[in-house]
């Protein structure tokens, strides 16, 4: 794979070239060879293999990857500082982690994955800013402060992402037309199936299905999965706390007594960021400061003359990290004054990550004051009135700012009377949950000063001894030793602030060993940084340390960062004994911490578990399989005087046995008392009664729960292999986010993404917990790496804990949320990643491989004949669907019909009775009238037009005649013209002047296909057939005559053509299918007046009445109402061409208005238009006096499912302007009969119902209520136009089917066309498009068939006739439907679904190939937020239909083509996708 797309033709190195390569690479991660000799050394080595590319920069040669034996090698980023481990990352690794997953990467030969394509302004970022690493040298990545200034590398840029054929195999493909593909695309789709062709895991169970409810796949248990079989465990309790020993009655008894006695004694050191101590706090100031604290609280703030605290009140604490001393001050003000803190992080932005949330905490806790010092309040964001700006979410705050000269000195005698003893809060500790809540903890007096005592007795802290803490003082293990429990002990605590630790990550093994420290509290990443630092620093000592308390030992990479530490520090004086892991939770604070050998606590051990057993919740210790194991260290003993047992996660809190993890929880007088505020997860957490398998209670009072998963293992170790904040469960097996983190890292020696940059959680798609893994990368990864990097993780994680990733993204360097003090705010991230606003740089989903729980493919039963159909339906007592409109025969004296039989005999019959009656008015964008048309005009204009024919043209009765007009009443005429000589108009859409190259070659075909002998115009479009450009589309040497009709001259007809017999073909109707199939229907005159006779009775349409349209003139039921119904029906009809709206948006309604029109036509395109166009300015038209009270119908002309969302915007929004409520319908026509559904004036509303969506993916209907799960709304398209008769059959049986079925819309009508012409003479393969039968019940009536699917249903409405009305259905054309997993989709539901799953989705269009499905999206955004779209929409389509995208696919707005009535033309968008024509911004291959 590496070789793709990559510039250098690799040629196989020489065994002692790659042996020499190996020795550099070893002396770099030794440090023994700076990274600039390094990479002078590795150029000259590889300068005779490597050719020199034009236009690549030679010093850059070094960049590119060399495919060595196995992997592939890459020198060293070139901003990198040496760093001397470079690729030995310990914090996260073990040795045996690390092998085991590159040996699980060498199982898998390379699979070939097709790559994502990428537009390449999408990967040169924004700027270079936004690219600078976080850790740029030894030191660890800066998480706190922004940017780093550095020199940065322009990656070279390689010819454009398209024009290189990645991955191309030579193999030709074909679109379903036929069309050949031999693109990228196609060859990258046939990898992608190839891919998941190999089955990777056993075949899923068969499991049933009830038809109707699709039961999504429930996991059966494997009946071999393991299952724990040891013996109940037992509570496990710690030592007592030692009696005797003199305790202190409260820690502020404590204070005092050191403060009057001992007052010089040092109680804190500060330091600053360049390890110099800043300020030592000795015991006599922090009395004497809390003192003048407490009393400035209680007596110096008010508010309207009332004291502004009360006892018991709480107050947020705000201190930098930077400040212990004043934090110390605070802390113990608060308490003097019988207070509450609510220590929180300095907001450092107005939306900082999780912000809101600690404002939600702030406000339930009633907060109203913050205590700060002077510098930090400075810092903070300010509003324009100077004040602290208002965080949002946070309750309204006063700042008080508590430095010395802010404070009031309290009088001699007064004295706090705090009492801080029983079960009073003492403190309220933040905490932040899987879901990003943030709740706060309660600590009583009591607990806290038991948690002091059995941190005293468990350390052996000793009075006056010196500890270093590098944890936040603020919460957690550094407050519980750094701040309570060393003033109980009168101990100097030397505070490392995290600024300094990123500065200098040494400087705290510098201060245990400049202060003679006997205790230092760390984490291990701390240790892990100083490992990187630690070379040259040959005299630092450890030797003075009797403890090292690892804060985060439950961490399963802890292991690995304490062993590192050991080897390197034991020659420095570090003993083994000293390292000493503990856990601890928020809930419970400390639970176990390991003792050394002096006080009493065994040997330390480790476990060497299986993986696969974990993921079951069991323990089995791992000796065969070394790939998959977890190695996990004790964190020591249980607490003094607690007591501690193991509980089942789910359900009620049984006994686990002894070889099962279960969540630890403890009973102590030294946990914490309850959630604030939270009453009802309070007693779930804080009043857990575990009980054993029988159901009885093991303990008298109640235990807290730890949050920690682990067991008790031999010594009566505590060992923790997992948070229930990091677990996240798939089908039945459990994962541990911070196990896959270890296992992402040991991929490959990581020059690629940043450690501790890297976020794992869950997301629930389709009831399942979905693996997501987020990474930072760095900025001179190339695509190339990137995505092997990514199908390596994939592959490390699948082989090593057996569970697929569904979505991988990497993000550009620091654009992921920060916790307060470094590391990642996974909860922010996993709400940016389902709200789409991460903005990756690369993603891979693989929603193929981890999505098991699918819906069982249907099955196609055996076809139940169609016989047995209406016997069900029968037995059912369910109708036939079968339906009509009016009778034509009762309604109109036949004489007339028959007089009207030829639409140019009407023509006459007007110009002799009604000459000066107006049929046409034409208007332009400004809305005055640019032409007109009386009867008589349009009869003489067509007697020209006949005449030049004839002459000019030497046509012959029944030749074909292509009008290549743009819409008028020139159109109009030529028609008439052609009927008046016995020619055969084809209607022609003219070419689009500015896109020649696209338009002109369907103009061609419909003149070849049609036959045209000459070609009627006007000048302007001639000179544009015959233009320079022109011929660069098409061959123009072969057009027929063209004729233009803009002078000709005045003459008549010696006589008007009389038709032999109605049945002789009037005109041919051509269009292009929404599938891309050019297609012309024939139209007899007999169907064009009965259309024509239809319409006027179905609208009412007398001389006297106007109507206005808005539709395009060239096919279907928009030609028929422009150019047939006037002459026919006599009424005027006001032409509103639909171009003219692009340059005035309200003409359509302003002439509605004008010519109070009760009867106007419009398409989608013209209503979506209007719809986004005028929403803001209904105001404006109503003074301008536009309005709609008159119209009684508008009518959508459509071949598609009505658009109730669009339909429905329409009328809300021109209500305003009189537009009756329910005026809005749609009509229904398609090839075979061009008007089969209109709403018409007179008859019932169009219904709404609701169906459910999974019922028609079996073709069933089952109308459910509004708002229920999986309903879809479908509009009754119109009414059934008189003389026209509708079924519904089945596609395959051709039998009738009942109303309860989704069939096909078969109809029988006088105005059917008769037949498709086409020039291949292919009727034969259409012939039962417009003569099918029946195959059982009436065999005898000839139907068309539409090729629409719908149902009919008849309602409780009377219809005109006094019956009950039958409605009909359309959902959707069966040539777009998509077969996938044996059910029937329709696109525009998918895309419904895509459309709502984010805002900068613009527009979409759904196809399959090869049975994978393919999503387009247009973005209405910027390019780089492009891939947050990939994840929501696999997501959506998942979630709403069952169904798992293959490739997603990113272009601009603009791209999905559409048709005149706005209807996509997604077959058009297949081909130019497969051919490799959309210039997309993205593609994603889902694996």
């Amino acid at each position: 794979m590496a070789d793709r797309g990559c510039p250098l033709e690799a040629a196989p190195l020489p065994a002692e070239v790659r042996e020499s390569l190996a020795e550099l690479e070893l002396e770099l991660s030794e440090g023994d060879i700076t990274q600039k000799g390094y990479e002078k050394k590795r150029t000259k080595l590889l300068a005779r293999y490597i050719p020199l590319i034009q236009g690549i920069d030679p010093s850059l040669q070094a960049e590119n990857r060399i495919p060595g034996p196995s992997q592939t090698t890459a020198a060293a980023p070139k901003q990198q500082k040496s760093r001397p481990t470079t690729s030995r990352d310990e914090r996260f690794r073990s040795d045996v982690h690390t092998e085991a997953v590159q040996a699980a990467l060498a199982k898998y030969k390379e699979r070939k994955m097709p790559m994502p394509s990428k537009r390449r302004s999408v990967l040169v970022h924004s700027s270079v800013e936004t690219y600078t690493p976080p850790d740029l040298h030894s030191a660890p990545p800066d998480v706190t402060t922004g940017l780093v200034e550095h020199s940065y590398f322009e990656r070279p840029q390689v010819a454009s992402v398209r024009s290189v054929p990645r991955g191309c195999s030579g193999s030709m493909l074909e679109t379903a037309d036929g069309v050949p593909v031999n693109s990228r695309v196609s060859s990258k789709i046939q990898q992608l199936l190839n891919t998941l062709k190999r089955p990777k895991r056993p075949p899923l169970k068969e499991f049933f299905v009830d038809d109707f409810e699709e039961l999504l796949e429930v996991q059966q248990p494997d009946p071999n999965q393991l299952k724990p079989e040891g013996s109940e465990t037992s509570v496990l309790r710690g030592e007592p706390l030692t009696a005797g020993v003199l305790r202190p009655p409260s820690l502020l008894a404590t204070l005092q007594r050191w403060g009057t006695t001992q007052p010089k004694s040092p109680c804190l050191t500060a330091l600053d960021t360049t390890g110099k101590a800043t300020y030592t706090l000795t015991y006599g100031k922090l009395w004497s400061r809390s003192l003048k604290l407490a009393y400035t609280l209680l007596n110096k703030l008010t508010s309207k003359n009332e004291p502004l605290l009360k006892p018991g009140d709480r107050v947020a604490l705000v201190f930098p990290n930077s400040d212990p001393v004043m934090f110390m001050v605070a802390f113990y003000g608060c308490l003097l004054a019988e207070l509450v803190p609510v220590p929180i992080e300095v907001p450092l932005t107005r939306k900082d990550a999780g912000s809101q949330q600690v404002g939600f905490l702030l406000g339930s806790c009633g907060v109203s004051l913050a205590l700060t010092t002077d510098a930090c309040q400075k810092g903070l964001p300010k509003a324009q009135t100077g004040e602290v700006a208002a965080f949002k979410g946070w309750p309204p705050l006063s700042w008080l700012v508590i430095d010395g000269k802010h404070l009031a000195k309290p009088p001699k005698d007064w004295h706090p009377l705090a009492q801080d003893t029983g079960t009073g809060t003492a403190y309220i500790e933040y905490k932040t949950s899987k879901e990003g809540s943030t709740v706060g903890v309660t600590v009583s007096h009591a607990s806290l000063l038991a948690q002091c005592w059995a941190l005293t007795q468990a350390c052996g802290y000793s009075e006056a001894e010196t500890l270093t803490n590098v944890l936040d003082f603020k919460r957690d293990a550094g407050l519980w030793h750094g701040v309570l429990t060393s003033v109980m002990n009168r101990m100097h605590v030397v505070s490392v602030p995290y600024a300094l630790m990123k500065a200098n990550p040494l400087s705290w093994i510098q201060k245990v060993c400049f202060y003679k420290a006997r205790a230092a509290l760390v984490k291990s990443r701390d240790m892990h940084w100083s490992l990187l630092a630690q070379r040259g620093q040959r005299d630092v000592s450890l030797s003075s340390l009797r403890m090292l308390i690892v804060a985060d030992g439950a961490n399963p990479w802890s292991i690995s960062s304490c062993d590192a530490f050991l080897n390197v520090f034991q020659s420095r004086g570090l003993r083994p004994e000293v390292i000493c892991p503990c856990a601890s939770s928020p809930e419970a604070l400390t639970v176990a911490i390991r003792r050394p050998p002096d006080l009493g606590g065994p040997p330390p051990r480790k476990a060497v578990l299986s993986m696969n057993g974990l993921s079951y919740g069991v323990i089995r210790v791992d000796t065969e399989e070394k790939l998959s194991v977890l190695t996990v260290q004790d964190v020591g003993q249980v607490m003094p005087g607690a007591n501690v047992c193991v509980v089942k996660l789910e359900g009620t809190p049984y006994l686990c046995k002894t070889d099962e993890v279960g969540e630890i929880c403890v009973n102590s007088s030294a946990t914490g008392t309850a959630y604030y505020g939270l009453l009802g997860i309070t007693k779930n957490v804080f009043e857990a009664v575990p009980v054993t398998t029988g159901g009885a209670p093991i303990f008298d009072r109640p235990f807290t729960r730890t949050g920690l998963l682990g067991f008790i293992g031999p010594d009566n170790l505590v060992f923790i292999v997992g948070k229930l904040d990091g677990l996240m469960v798939t089908g039945v097996r459990r994962h541990n986010a911070d196990d896959v983190v270890a296992t992402a890292l040991a991929v490959e020696p990581m020059k690629f993404v940043y450690r501790g940059r890297i976020a794992v959680f869950s997301v629930t798609v389709l009831h399942d917990d979905r693996i997501v893994l987020v990474a930072e990368q760095r900025p001179d990864a190339s695509e190339e790496d990137s995505f092997q990097w990514m199908s390596r993780v994939l592959q490390a994680i699948d082989s090593i804990h057996q569970v697929g990733v569904y979505c991988l993204a990497l993000v550009p360097a620091n654009t992921l949320p920060k916790a307060p003090l470094g590391g990642i705010h996974i909860s922010e991230t996993k709400q940016r990643f389902l709200e789409g606003t991460l903005h990756p740089c690369n993603v891979l989903m693989c929603p193929h491989t981890c999505v098991t729980n699918l819906p069982k493919p249907r099955q196609k039963q055996p076809e139940v004949g169609p016989a047995s159909m209406i016997v069900g339906n029968l037995v059912a007592g369910k109708r036939i669907a079968q339906a009509s409109g009016r009778e034509l025969a009762h309604l109109e004296d036949s004489d007339q019909a028959r007089k009207f039989l030829f639409l140019a005999d009407v023509l006459q019959w007007r110009a002799h009775t009604t000459p000066d009656h107006p049929l046409f008015l034409l208007l332009n964008a400004k809305g005055t009238v640019t032409s007109t048309a009386t009867c008589v005009q349009l009869h003489k204009r067509a007697e020209r037009v006949a005449a030049a024919l004839m002459e000019k043209g030497r046509l012959s009765v029944g030749d074909h005649v292509a009008l290549v007009y743009p819409p008028g009443v020139d159109l109009i005429a030529a028609f008439y013209g052609c009927l008046y000589c016995g020619c055969v108009p084809v209607t022609v859409r003219p070419p689009h002047p500015q896109n020649l190259s696209t338009t002109l070659p369907t103009v061609k075909m419909i003149v070849e296909v049609s036959k045209s002998a000459c070609v009627l115009t006007t000048q302007a479009v001639t000179r544009l057939l015959r233009s320079k450009e022109a011929a660069a589309a098409v061959d123009i040497r072969t057009w027929p005559t063209i004729l233009d009709t803009d002078d000709i001259p005045k003459k008549k007809v010696a006589s008007i053509f009389r038709p032999p017999s109605p049945d002789v073909l009037a005109y041919l109707d051509f269009s292009v299918s929404t599938t891309g199939i050019l297609a012309g229907v024939k139209m007899s005159h007999a169907a064009t007046s009965a259309l024509c006779r239809s319409i006027k009775l179905q609208c009412e349409l007398y001389p006297s009445r106007q109507i206005a349209i808005c539709l395009d003139p060239y096919c279907g039921l928009g030609f028929a109402l422009w150019c047939l119904c006037s002459v026919y029906s006599g009424h005027q009809s006001v032409l509103v061409p639909p171009l003219e709206l692009e340059s005035n948006v309200s003409l359509w309604l302003s002439a509605v208005s004008q010519y109070k029109a009760r009867v106007t036509f419009c398409s989608y395109s013209v209503m979506e238009m209007c719809t986004k166009g005028l929403g803001a300015q209904t105001g404006v038209l109503r003074m301008k006096g536009v309005n709609l009270s008159c119209v009684r119908t508008c009518m959508v002309v459509a071949e598609e499912r009505p658009r109730i969302a669009l339909t429905q915007s329409f009328s809300k929004l021109f209500k305003d302007l009189g537009l009756p409520a329910r005026a809005v319908s749609t009509t229904f026509g398609c090839r075979v009969n061009v008007a089969i559904c209109l709403q018409g004036t007179a008859g019932p509303d169009p219904t709404t119902v609701y169906v459910d969506m999974r019922a028609l993916r079996h073709d069933r209907v089952r109308l459910v209520e509004r708002g229920s799960p999986h309903s879809l709304p479908l509009m009754e398209s119109g009414k059934i136009l008189p003389g026209v008769k509708v079924i519904i059959a089945h596609t395959e049986t051709k039998g009738p089917l009942g109303d309860s079925h989704l069939g096909e819309i078969w109809v029988s009508s006088p105005h059917n066309a008769t037949g498709y012409y086409t020039v291949y003479g292919e009727e034969a393969l259409h012939a039962d498009h417009f003569s099918a039968r029946l195959s059982f019940g009436d065999t005898q009536t000839i139907w068309a068939r539409t090729g629409y699917l719908g149902f009919l249903r008849r309602t409780e409405l009377t219809d005109a006739s006094g019956g009950r009305h039958d409605a009909l259905y359309v959902v959707g054309s069966l040539d777009e439907t998509l077969e996938l997993r044996g059910m029937r989709y329709h696109p525009i539901d998918i895309e419904t679904s895509v459309i709502r799953a984010h805002r900068s989705i613009a527009e979409c269009a759904v196809f399959t190939w090869t049975n994978l499905l393919v999503v387009v999206v247009e973005l209405d955004g910027l390019e780089q937020d492009a891939l947050d779209l990939v994840a929501l929409v696999t997501n959506v389509v998942l979630e709403e239909h069952y169904l798992v995208v293959g490739v997603v696919v990113i272009v601009d707005p603009g791209v999905i083509p559409i048709n005149s009535r706005g209807e996509k033309q997604r077959m058009h968008l297949r081909d130019g996708f497969l051919a490799d024509q959309l210039d997309p911004i993205y593609v994603a291959y889902n694996m």
